[in-house]
């Protein structure tokens, strides 16, 4: 993976803190993404840079389109390229469905959906004229079962149409070369959703799950996986 940029948004803390930690060990730089907590990203930029690997951080809100195309653009200029984009941005919010505001149902349509939509999109370009790139969607571990989930109906409605999505976007770009995966965590420490003792594996999931996974369909040694969700919940809710 030398010479290969990553930006991984949302990456100031959780999951996409991991990810970005994780995926610098085999690329040579990360674009570090936030939107209101610049000291977090610093933190992050000052750890990849001890592993002697390029970094930057760059805030965008996503939910508006052409801050998240300038956010690509910024990266570009900055690094020259972005070879894997992982799409981890994405809140959430615990609530009755009937009880959501429209408001927040379109915060985490915007938030869930279109804001990876619109980093996709801005990346394509360059990864087509290279013939190469790696783009990971992060989702849920629900999203293929389409069953009721009362308390994170707009959140699930996003993540679903995000499986359409990246299947949609990994069957026009494979013949460039560009595979397009979604992988989807159960319920994890330091998450907001109710614990549940009920997980196979006997353990909530931790971050470097999810970002080993995110690693490896990043890697060479994935180059004909696209399409696909891999689903890290340690058997939850099979």
């Amino acid at each position: 993976m030398k010479g290969k940029i990553a930006l991984v948004t949302g990456s100031s803390r959780g999951i996409g803190r991991e990810i970005a930690l994780r995926i610098v060990d085999v690329a040579s730089g990360v674009a570090v993404h936030y939107k209101t907590d610049r000291k977090a990203a610093s933190d992050v930029i000052g750890k990849i840079k001890k592993k002697r690997k390029l970094a930057a951080s760059f805030r965008a809100d996503l939910t508006k389109e052409k801050e998240a195309t300038s956010l690509v653009r910024k990266v570009e200029g900055k690094f020259g390229r972005i070879d894997i984009l992982v799409n981890n941005f994405g809140p959430i919010i615990v609530k009755p469905w009937e009880k959501m505001t429209s408001s927040e149902w379109d915060y985490m349509m915007r938030s869930n959906l279109m804001s990876a939509l619109y980093c996709l999109k801005a990346v394509l370009p360059g990864m087509r004229k290279r013939k190469w790139g790696r783009i990971v969607n992060l989702g849920y571990s629900r999203a293929e079962q389409l069953v009721a989930f009362s308390t994170i109906t707009p959140y699930a409605i996003a993540k679903t149409g995000l499986l359409i999505l990246t299947r949609t976007v990994a069957a026009s770009e494979a013949l460039a070369g560009i595979t397009v995966n979604m992988v989807s965590p159960g319920l994890v420490e330091g998450g907001i959703l109710p614990l549940n003792k009920n997980i196979p594996r006997g353990r909530l999931g931790e971050f470097k799950d999810v970002a080993e996974a995110v690693l490896f369909l990043v890697s060479e040694g994935a180059d004909f996986i696209t399409g696909t969700n891999l689903i890290v919940s340690g058997g939850w809710k099979l």
